[in-house]
């Protein structure tokens, strides 16, 4: 868990890969929460133009600047191609949330030199880890 303690200690930016402007949808209120504690969150998804008042990107390819997580929120199926994607964007960590694995992708992104957490939320983690601020 001490890699995930500096993960989250030493991260700034936040890309969230099908995150939604429905504010009902688990990846809003996430995002809402992680952003509220001090992380810039870049949402990804084609379908959208605005969340959160940030500008929504159709892939991750397409976002400007660096990447320390890339927060997924898409079924197992769509993670090699956001993997991919995330070894291109030099990211430093790939993040799939509750129900989302995939051991090949997450192989391919260790290889790469990725810290892979499956299987869990990032807002879950956060909390426990008694974050309550961004650090300084």
């Amino acid at each position: 868990m001490s890699h995930v303690l500096e993960l989250l200690g030493s991260a700034k930016t936040i890309a969230v890969v099908g995150l939604s402007s429905k504010r009902y949808r688990v990846s809003y209120g996430v995002s809402e929460y992680m952003k509220r504690a001090g992380y810039r969150i870049v949402p990804v998804n084609p379908m959208e133009t605005e969340v959160l008042g940030e500008k929504s990107y159709p892939s991750l390819d397409d976002v400007p600047g660096t990447i320390d997580i890339v927060n997924i929120f898409r079924r197992s199926e769509f993670v090699p191609e956001i993997v991919d994607a995330a070894i291109r964007k030099g990211a430093r960590a790939v993040w799939m949330q509750e129900g989302v694995r995939h051991e090949a992708a997450a192989e391919r992104a260790r290889a790469a030199g990725l810290l892979v957490v499956m299987d869990h939320c990032i807002l879950k983690a956060h909390r426990k880890l008694a974050f309550t601020g961004r650090p300084q």
